[in-house]
């Protein structure tokens, strides 16, 4: 698959000659003579790889690529910086905007080349990965150390819109705990108040850390087993107390009903979620109620 190179330079010069190079390479060139300009071409197509060059008129290569990378639609592109060969300081100021690498003018083309060539390579796996995320609809992002989201998968980004700045605030205090905190954090989100529950599931690179958010269960489990399972509503409290571990008797004692009515809740149970015995039952219910 032809991949498409945004090339962001104020210089016509660098413009055109890398062009030419990456055409050279089989990829397609897209330019920009600011940066500017290189935010609104997102409109027209999302690059693969930018060559972003650090110094230029307006809006630098730096803030760029910050709002690149805040942008949804790009924030997973890699980011290559091009800096003259006596500005050092720029080559941190680059990776701390959201660049993944730099190169320095004037330009060793071969040595560009490899770098796009593997910076190429790890977006289509990152890419792939997500696509498998994003396939079985799970709802991740990855913040920063400072808790600012830097990516996330579709499902995420929908749940996201839709907090308060209350809710933000309050997920950004959960998301600067958690890393030094392994466990689960619920939160309020969305106009209607609904709880989620924010876990840490470790890194997902240097500098960002990988969370999960899903619908809160709490207080709502049987529910949730009725409408998964299509039970009956003291059916879907015996399926859950099954799920918790609870004998018969327990049951029966919790429930208030005979454990000859706790068997035959049972039966049809077992019936309607196609599973044989308490141990599988137990297994289902548990996905039911903590699925993405």
């Amino acid at each position: 698959m032809t991949a498409t190179i945004l090339i962001v330079d104020d210089d016509a010069d660098t413009r055109a000659m890398l062009a030419t190079f990456v055409l050279s390479l089989g990829s397609t060139p897209m330019l920009a003579p600011g940066g500017a300009e290189a935010l609104a071409s997102l409109d027209v197509a999302v690059p693969d790889l930018i060559l972003l060059d650090a110094v230029m008129p307006g809006l630098d290569g730096f803030d760029t690529c910050r709002r690149l990378k805040a942008d949804p639609r790009a924030g997973a592109v890699p980011v290559i910086f091009m800096t003259g060969l006596s500005d050092t300081g720029h080559v941190v100021m680059g990776l701390e905007a959201g660049g993944v690498d730099y190169v320095t003018k004037p330009l060793v083309l071969d040595e560009l080349s490899a770098r796009i060539r593997v910076h190429l390579g790890n977006a289509r796996k990152a890419r792939s990965a997500l696509t498998g995320l994003e396939s079985v609809g799970a709802r991740l992002f990855a913040c920063d150390a400072q808790g600012e989201i830097v990516w996330t998968t579709p499902q995420a980004q929908d749940l996201l819109r839709t907090m308060s700045r209350a809710s933000g605030e309050e997920l950004r205090s959960r998301l600067l705990a958690s890393p030094s905190n392994s466990a689960d954090h619920a939160v309020t989100l969305g106009p209607a108040g609904d709880r989620y529950v924010l876990t840490h599931l470790g890194q997902a690179g240097e500098q960002e850390a990988l969370f999960k958010i899903a619908p809160s269960s709490e207080g709502r489990e049987a529910e949730i087993l009725r409408r998964h399972f299509g039970l009956t509503p003291r059916e879907a409290d015996v399926l859950l107390w099954i799920a918790r571990g609870k004998s018969n008797r327990d049951m029966s004692d919790i429930l208030n009903i005979s454990a000859r009515t706790v068997n035959k809740h049972l039966e049809q149970i077992f019936i309607k979620i196609g599973v044989e015995n308490r141990a599988s039952a137990a297994a289902v219910a548990t996905r039911a109620l903590f699925s993405p």
